[in-house]
């Protein structure tokens, strides 16, 4: 528990304003939080010019992205527990430094295998500091109007990182090298770990239990299986051979997960964890929103370059108000959820995505329909953010801080997870649209059956999960499990 997270008794109301090392702290995490985001994306624009460098193969050039997404989804949940056994200052301080290492490590890349193992010491380092900083922020503020805000500020910058990254990307690569992609990282990361150790308290456990390894290494192996099985769908398909095989057997080792838990003596996750439902339905909520809002970036992006022929950088740039979207959203989302409570934010923030998604289904093939997609983007921002603000709050509400770690790191592994499955699902669909067809009335189609779908997912997964979340109003009270 961090220093913050004891300064007041637990009878006392909670306040509406921060102190100023409140602030501090907010504002050391979120610029680490805003980091890993914009990791996410950065490399996407300059992967071509990363694979010329270097002598990647165009068919290798996607484990550039896979070999960091492998990492860090697959042992988040692995981490978030570690943080509550070591110390989440501890995890969170060394975390950044293998973060800043490793960029270091890409940065100066002189082959393929430099730069991957820079990537998958990349992804360890998220695993690790995405829910060990989550953990700090939900442990060092009460729940109400304090962490509904700094949570809301996590959410809209961790966001609009993804976006910011895209662009950051394109305008390092054409202006100075890809390298720089990667060597940004470095004095970020270097200020943070300096002033992390003053600003975090303490927070080091009384007691110390052991590790749960069988439970660490089948959710691990799980998680593994199953990013590995979705990004060699977006690769080569859903009926490639590996595909199914790395899902069948990701699926496997999660459900063997399921049962070694039951049986452990001190588990990795609880099974009453797994089975509130706060935890389960704020998780579907979140899984769904990051699902949905990643794959439109992707989808649009081959609207951009595809049909209305943009470069990089002016596709980067045109998801710009996709970002401002975002921080709006994650603005208003903690006075959302205080006033409307969880899940009336989800379902209001969902179907407002809705609506903004399906209106991009009119988008045709002149450039004078960039206006809808760009107003369709900000609205469809604002509601994602709204969803996103208040699974964060839910997922991690009515827990003990001793079970932060475990629900960060559960809400991590469902942002992370999103974010891998969603390209290549609406991939599927808008190349199952596009079969016989060719050119960009092919693309276009495509695009606009992906969008339809995508609209339509937003709506079941936003209002399945606020009809099972309950109906009190406050965020404590509504994600009761």
């Amino acid at each position: 528990m961090t220093a913050f997270a004891t300064a007041a008794p637990e009878d006392v109301p909670s306040r509406s304003r921060m102190t100023g090392r409140e602030r501090l702290l907010l504002t050391l995490l979120l610029g680490a939080q805003f980091m890993v985001a914009v990791d996410f994306s950065i490399l996407n624009v300059a992967l071509p010019e990363v694979g010329a460098g270097l002598g990647f193969s165009l068919a290798n050039l996607p484990w550039i992205a896979t070999t960091f997404a492998l990492a860090a989804a697959g042992f988040t949940l692995l981490f978030g527990r570690v943080a509550d056994l070591v110390g989440r200052k501890r995890l969170f301080v060394g975390g950044m430094a293998v973060l800043g290492a490793a960029s270091l490590l890409g940065g100066l890349a002189t082959g393929p295998e430099v730069l991957l193992a820079a990537r998958v010491l990349q992804g360890l380092a998220t695993a690790a500091v995405t829910p060990a900083g989550l953990a700090l922020l939900t442990t060092a503020f009460r729940e109400g109007p304090l962490r509904e805000r700094a949570l809301g500020l996590n959410g809209a910058l961790m966001s609009a990182g993804f976006t910011a990254g895209a662009i950051l990307g394109g305008l390092l690569t054409s202006l100075l090298s890809w390298r720089w992609a990667f060597l940004i990282n470095v004095p970020v990361a270097a200020l943070v770990v300096a002033l992390a150790p003053r600003v975090i308290g303490e927070d080091r456990p009384g007691a110390r239990p052991r590790l749960d390894v069988p439970g660490a290494v089948t959710v691990t192996g799980g998680l593994l299986l199953v990013v590995f099985g979705l990004t060699r769908a977006g690769e080569h398909g859903w009926t490639a051979p590996a595909t199914p095989l790395a899902l069948a057997a990701g699926a496997l080792l999660l459900a063997a997960f399921w049962f070694v838990e039951r049986r452990a003596a001190e588990p990795l996750v609880p099974t009453s964890l797994l089975k509130r439902r706060s935890v389960v339905w704020g998780n579907v909520a979140g899984l769904v929103a990051f699902v949905t809002e990643t794959s439109l970036v992707f989808l649009l992006t081959l609207y951009l370059q595809k049909v209305l022929d943009y470069s990089p950088l002016a596709t980067g740039l045109a998801f710009g108000v996709l970002g401002l979207g975002t921080v709006l959203g994650g603005t208003l989302g903690g006075r959302a959820v205080g006033r409307f409570g969880a899940r009336a934010t989800i379902a209001g923030g969902g179907l407002v995505q809705a609506a903004a998604t399906l209106a991009l289904v009119a988008l045709g093939a002149s450039g004078g329909w960039i206006w809808l997609l760009l107003a369709g983007t900000f609205v469809g921002g604002v509601g994602n953010m709204l969803v996103i603000v208040a699974f964060m709050v839910t997922a991690t509400s009515g827990l003990p801080d001793a079970e932060q770690g475990r629900a960060t790191g559960i809400a991590t592994m469902s942002q992370q997870i999103g974010i891998t499955m969603g390209t290549p699902v609406m991939g599927a669909v808008a190349a199952a649209a596009m079969a016989g067809g060719a050119g960009a009335d092919a693309v276009l189609s495509g695009v606009r059956v992906a969008i339809g779908v995508n609209a339509a997912l937003v709506v079941a997964g936003s209002l399945l999960a606020a009809a099972f979340l309950g109906r009190a109003r406050g965020p404590a009270r509504g994600s009761a499990g």
